[in-house]
């Protein structure tokens, strides 16, 4: 079955000249005059260039099917991060560079959500928020509020994050591993 632009919705991935793109907003446009039109927000899988575009209604186009799968971090390898599928066990390499600075929260045992085409990964995406140890921070001088009560503190995995005078070494917080920002100390 041909699709076309009326089938597009958040979340396709689209081949245009031979490069996907997910779409991440779309908007059906239908004017008092002249033809309808599909406005869209598209990201490059492979860049995360984002660009927006206009497409006529009815256009064909190629849609593509993308294949997302849970996978559990296993271990470093080289220039690559093991990833493994816990109901078969079987284990996929993803090179570093597709999983880019969210690297920095990437744990031992996480869940992720893969997203592959034809076998080939395209996207690691983090759950939004991981639970970290401190491994390293400076007792926090009351005094001192030329940062708005902050100071850097060390994790587990390496990454430097902001955390509240009164959060000490050893402490689990919670930090987003969309920007690294600190969200609350867990129990436990």
């Amino acid at each position: 079955m041909a699709q076309t632009s009326n089938d597009i919705k958040n979340g396709s991935v689209l081949n245009l000249d031979g490069q996907l793109w997910t779409v991440t907003k779309f908007q059906h446009v239908k004017p008092g005059k002249g033809p309808a039109f599909v406005r869209t927000t598209i990201k490059n899988v492979l860049s995360g260039k984002i660009v927006d575009r206009t497409f006529n209604a009815g256009m064909k186009m190629d849609f593509e099917t993308v294949d997302n799968r849970n996978l559990q971090y296993s271990y470093e390898d080289g220039d690559s991060f093991v990833f493994m599928d816990m109901t078969t066990y079987e284990q996929t390499n993803i090179p570093k560079d597709l999983v880019g600075e969210q690297a920095k929260y990437l744990l031992e045992g996480t869940d992720c959500i893969v997203s592959f085409h034809d076998g080939t990964p395209l996207s690691v995406e983090l759950p939004a928020s991981v639970i970290l140890t401190i491994t390293h921070t400076e007792p926090g001088v009351q005094g001192n509020r030329s940062n708005a009560g902050t100071k850097p503190a060390t994790v587990e995995t390496g990454a430097e994050i902001q955390v509240p005078l009164f959060v000490g070494e050893g402490e689990k917080v919670k930090v987003d591993t969309r920007d690294g920002s600190y969200l609350g100390r867990e129990n436990g």
